[in-house]
């Protein structure tokens, strides 16, 4: 009796260690080369539980916090992506892991490929979005000196126009940027656009350039893929409004 008591209480013991183990909050931390032993820039990891992500460092280092029974998903643009996890490993609270990632060859018609831009170049062009709307006025007129020729300038549809153009064209750069910015998001599989879906989504997200320009790249991809979420449901509702209207299709 007392034998079955004690195996009973081992057997409860080890569930309990291997329950404790499955839950515990690790550090992982690592660096990603390429098959020649150079290091990787611009990786992405995506937690696969949580579905949220970060960005490695310049020189391929990275470093997450995560359940060790999470599976962590590592990519970068032209590699194909590699997943780990921590479940069966030696009880720690911190791994150190070297990884290598896989390139990946596309098959494309065109007799010359161009490298797509890194996100720091990417986000180099960001920080330069906007406009002055002096800039776009016949000179520094000080409204207090001048009022009657700053109204002018405020008014007048010459330079209403000049600085319409100047707007339209800021508008059209940032759609780009967020266009190219994007398909890094869609190739990191962090979000899951068609080509004829970029357009809307930017213009369902409306953001301005003073957030772009103050939000961290891992803050900006959090927002993106929250409003993906969004986007989402906004779709599929259109979906279902525009079918209201066909019932005598059917």
């Amino acid at each position: 009796m007392k034998k079955r008591a004690h195996y009973i209480f081992l057997s409860c013991l080890f569930l309990l260690i291997q329950a404790l183990a499955s839950a515990q909050s690790v550090v992982v931390k690592g660096k990603v080369f390429e098959e020649n032993g150079q290091p990787i820039s611009n990786i992405v990891i995506i937690n696969q539980r949580t579905k949220l992500g970060a960005f490695g460092k310049a020189g391929g280092q990275f470093e997450i916090t995560c359940e060790k029974t999470d599976t962590l998903t590592l990519t970068s643009l032209g590699y194909f992506s590699r997943s780990i996890c921590m479940r069966d490993s030696v009880l720690k609270t911190s791994y150190n892991v070297e990884l290598f990632l896989e390139p990946r060859s596309y098959a494309l018609p065109q007799a010359e490929v161009f490298a797509p831009r890194d996100l720091e170049s990417i986000n180099k062009d960001i920080q330069s979005l906007g406009f002055n709307e002096e800039d776009y006025m016949l000179s520094g007129i000080n409204a207090i000196q001048s009022p009657i020729t700053f109204l002018y300038q405020s008014l007048s549809r010459k330079e209403q126009s000049r600085r319409m153009v100047a707007e339209l064209e800021n508008n059209d750069r940032r759609a780009e940027l967020l266009k190219e910015l994007f398909h890094h998001y869609v190739d990191y599989q962090i979000i899951e656009l068609s080509s004829e879906e970029f357009d809307e989504f930017i213009q369902y997200i409306n953001v301005s350039d003073e957030f772009l320009k103050n939000t961290s790249q891992y803050d900006f991809l959090i927002f993106v893929k929250e409003r993906f979420q969004d986007y989402k449901i906004y779709r599929r509702q259109r979906k279902l409004t525009e079918g209201d209207y066909n019932y005598d299709k059917d």
